[in-house]
């Protein structure tokens, strides 16, 4: 088949990423042309999500703001960005992949200039809750990346580059941190408005790459009854819950890492931002390999493995605080780091993976294979928007556990047992439900095909 006319007015009419002839002639050129510019704006995205994690360290005594202020402050840019992945994955279908990433790559100007005007002393404590959901614009940007680049990429290939989309807008928060830690060291921690003067410009030039070099795929735009249909998927429910804990948990953890330094430890801002960026940019590197790691063992086993890693990760934090030990803290909290990252690509694998395996089994008993198989892409799309807001609020449910945790016992401890014990019923529910059924599904009287979750 001529792949001639595939693309008209940054529209894609014709689109089949399962045909291998199709791939390698048109598809694979297209597809990570559109990859790389979507790691852009969602790179920024992340970034202006977790920037108040880091003006937060900024936020000296004369600001009046203490420790259980500062952790809503997180909470509150956690769950403005979690609640917007919704629409924002809803908008995919109805403006365009392409459409809306450039529209949400410019409405982060909106939390950066208005941060611009606010950032001082004597500002009232509500305009800085205020600034950080603002700052939720950014955490929308995820789902509706997720939920387009899905739509360009084969099964096979869905881990790899799920996996890299998610991981270098994971970037976004190591890289911020880190350029606030060298804002602080420089100009000292009364200039946070520096950041600002770096992430202003990024903006819009990444929204503008977006409008250069991204489509819009037809079949994801018609579509607009996906996301009803994912919503009433059990196992869009499942892997919401699992996406909670390692998603949840390294957004959760990115906004709140310095804070527990400087409130547990003692650390000054220079010293807590020093440490902050590690866990980010590890957790963020490591996420490709998760998905890689899930496309070639199954991304269940892959998953349940590192839930039990963090829970032993936990554990270290829990006896690095009664020792006191900050070494074995900060290892601790960086292994969180680790193996959350590892399970965000892995869990993201699953998503696509699951309603593949549903497609197959519907062409064993006599459903076309083609259709099948658009339906599965179009609803794991859907999905995949759905199931990274839900996942998000684990973030949400962490700075508070965190609040609420040194309010009552100036310690992260008894946060710590909890997230300990959520990991481990993470590891079960992935066993039961996803490693126990056949690897192999009927695809035909004589025929099967690896179904591999």
């Amino acid at each position: 088949m001529a792949d001639r006319g595939l693309v008209q007015g940054r529209w894609i009419g014709h689109w089949e990423p399962e045909d291998a002839g199709f791939w390698e002639r048109t598809g694979k050129k297209i597809a990570n042309r559109n990859l790389w510019a979507s790691i852009f704006v969602e790179h920024v995205g992340f970034a202006i999500w977790t920037l108040w994690s880091v003006f937060v360290l900024f936020m000296g005594p004369e600001y009046g703001v203490d420790a259980a202020g500062k952790f809503f402050i997180g909470a509150t840019g956690t769950l403005v960005g979690a609640i917007l992945r919704v629409p924002y994955t809803f908008a995919v279908a109805w403006l365009g992949g392409r459409n809306w990433t450039v529209i949400s790559g410019l409405l982060l100007l909106i939390p950066t200039v208005a941060a611009a005007f606010v950032l001082e002393p004597g500002t009232p404590y509500w305009v800085f809750v205020l600034m950080a959901a603002l700052g939720g614009f950014g955490g929308g940007n995820f789902a509706s990346s997720m939920a387009n680049i899905n739509a360009f990429f084969p099964e096979g290939k869905k881990g790899a580059a799920l996996g890299l989309n998610a991981g270098g807008g994971n970037l976004g928060v190591a890289l911020i941190q880190l350029i606030g830690l060298l804002v602080i060291a420089t100009a000292g921690a009364g200039s946070p408005r520096l950041l600002l003067a770096v992430y202003i410009p990024l903006i819009v030039i990444c929204s503008v790459c977006a409008a250069l070099y991204m489509d819009n795929i037809t079949s994801v735009g018609n579509d607009k009854g996906a996301f009803s249909l994912a919503m009433k998927e059990k196992d869009t429910g499942i892997m919401s819950f699992l996406y909670i804990g390692t998603f949840g948990s390294f957004i959760g953890y990115s906004f709140a890492f310095g804070l527990v330094l400087q409130t547990q430890f003692g650390r000054t801002p220079l010293q807590a931002a020093a440490v902050t960026f590690i866990g980010p940019l590890i957790g963020s590197f490591i996420r490709p390999v998760g998905g890689w790691l899930a496309d070639r063992y199954g991304g269940a086993r892959v998953s349940a493995l590192t839930y039990l890693a963090m829970a032993v990760s936990a554990l270290i934090c829990i006896l690095a605080s009664g020792s006191n030990s900050l070494a074995l803290f900060t290892a601790g909290f960086i292994l969180l780091f680790l193996f959350s990252g590892l399970g965000n690509g892995s869990t993201y694998k699953m998503i696509p993976a699951i309603f593949r395996r549903q497609a197959l089994e519907r062409v064993g008993r006599g459903a076309d294979r083609a259709a099948a198989l658009l339906h599965a892409r179009r609803i794991s799309s859907a999905a995949v928007g759905l199931i990274g807001a839900v996942g998000a609020l684990g973030g949400l449910a962490i700075n508070l556990a965190f609040r609420q945790s040194f309010a009552a016992t100036k310690s992260g401890v008894p946060a710590f047992w909890a997230f300990l014990a959520f990991y481990v019923v993470c590891a079960v529910v992935t066993y039961l439900v996803y490693m126990r059924r056949p690897a192999t599904v009927r695809v035909g009287e004589d025929e099967t095909a690896p179904a591999r979750i």
